[in-house]
């Protein structure tokens, strides 16, 4: 196996782990905050960005094998590990998760009814989401929505 093969293993592997807590913490606090009807697997996937990731798997990569300087590496690593433990606290995880999932004062129509209020999540086939009117959270399927402006 050659170094550089090492490196962008050894780099995707710790970029798993950070990514894995980071969704983790949004998981716990926002959607399940919610109550939104949504496994931790297709949340991940979903919202899993390749280039993203790959990007930090190579950083993570060099750091690892070819820096030299091994306080350097353990600090940068375990800076982004403490970042990503840190949305397991319930304000910065539900905040990270709303400012990334969260929109405010939409309007949707269907044939039917016309929607005002919050997107609190928007999934691969409905949008959970806060209706003024009615008060409380309602779950709407994509294929018969029309956005408003």
């Amino acid at each position: 196996m050659t170094k550089a093969v090492q490196a962008f293993l050894s780099g995707a592997f710790f970029t798993f782990f950070v990514d894995f807590f980071l969704f983790l913490g949004m998981k716990l606090n926002y959607i399940d905050f919610y109550k939104i009807d949504l496994y931790y697997n297709p949340f991940f996937a979903d919202h899993q960005n390749i280039y993203i990731y790959l990007l930090f798997s190579v950083f993570f990569g060099i750091l690892i094998t070819y820096i030299e300087n091994t306080k350097l590496s353990l600090i940068v690593i375990g800076g982004f590990f403490a970042l990503s433990l840190s949305t397991l606290i319930q304000p910065i995880g539900y905040k990270v998760a709303s400012t990334l999932f969260m929109t405010k004062n939409v309007t949707y129509h269907d044939s039917r009814y016309v929607y005002k209020g919050d997107v609190y999540y928007n999934g691969r086939t409905h949008i959970t989401f806060y209706d003024y009117d009615l008060k409380k959270v309602i779950r709407l399927n994509k294929k018969d929505l029309k956005l408003s402006y």
